[in-house]
């Protein structure tokens, strides 16, 4: 089995082969669980189909987490798109409500794919599938686009790491965002070195991003969070994709955000014992929640 732990691995591969990074994934899929290919394809499938579902549900059900503290926001970015009122055009607006819809989806115990955490999970889908649906690209190739986020995501795993209890935000809604990114530019026909370049940029963008839930629940900062991770994938992209080029290379980048995190103290680390959590009204949440639940 051809493995890759680099993302200049993961390209060579590809390159060495004359076939995409998105085939890259699948073969390594193929190898690691002895499906076949059109197996591994169909398990992608089922995810875009979930995904699809949770932006459907984030928009037009009653979604509320059991806090209260969220829910209901997807729905007024797409009420005040639909009335004319973006400042940023349709096409971001929807960006930004499909991917508040999934977060918040999450946030109320809904069904949601993991990309490549529950905590992030409105990154990836909210902006590769509005993007895919506005320039009319089938299914199998956003199939083929999420098999690249998911080598990237893959490679920074392996180097560094997703979770935020380890790294802090950047490690979630950075790697996100960063596998967006790297998705986005392969489904608009980007380079291979341009796909790089819009994962670096993406993770570098929110590098030093703190985990710092409010009353220990993923939903204060971390709805909104996913917003701008899909803002971020976004202008990573764009970037990339018109030529720009990140100075530092992708796995530079992924070695300096494990880096960061390991100096972050634990309190930064989804404790919920600095930042926002420790606010005045991040406190008197947390307490108002606690007698609620006594």
């Amino acid at each position: 089995m051809e493995d890759f732990h680099k993302v200049e691995e993961f390209i060579k591969i590809a390159e060495k082969n004359n076939i995409s990074l998105a085939q890259v994934v699948v073969n390594r899929e193929m190898d690691l669980t002895e499906k076949t290919e059109e197996e591994v394809r169909e398990k992608m499938r089922y995810s875009l189909q979930v995904m699809r579902e949770s932006i459907e549900k984030g928009l037009n059900e009653d979604v509320r987490s059991m806090s209260g503290l969220t829910g209901g926001d997807a729905k007024k970015i797409e009420k005040a798109r639909k009335e004319g009122k973006s400042i940023t055009g349709d096409l971001f607006s929807r960006i930004l409500a499909n991917t508040l819809a999934v977060s918040e989806l999450n946030a109320a115990m809904g069904k949601i794919v993991a990309c490549p955490t529950a905590g992030s999970c409105g990154i990836l889908p909210g902006s590769l599938i509005t993007v895919a649906d506005e320039n009319e690209f089938t299914d199998e190739e956003i199939i083929d686009a999420l098999f690249v986020a998911s080598g990237i995501g893959i490679v920074i795993a392996k180097q560094a790491s997703v979770s935020g209890a380890e790294g802090g935000c950047q490690a979630e809604c950075g790697s996100a965002s960063s596998m967006t990114a790297a998705a986005i530019t392969y489904l608009m026909g980007g380079s291979n070195d341009e796909i790089a370049s819009a994962a670096a940029i993406a993770l570098k963008n929110l590098l030093g991003l703190v985990c710092d839930p409010v009353a220990g629940l993923v939903e204060v900062p971390c709805i909104k969070r996913n917003a701008a991770g899909s803002s971020n994938a976004i202008t990573a992209a764009e970037m990339a994709l018109a030529g720009v080029k990140s100075v530092i290379p992708a796995d530079e980048v992924i070695i300096a955000m494990k880096k960061v995190g390991n100096a972050l103290p634990d309190s930064l680390k989804e404790t919920s014992l600095a930042g926002l959590a420790a606010t005045p009204t991040a406190c008197r949440i947390k307490e108002e929640l606690l007698q609620n639940s006594l």
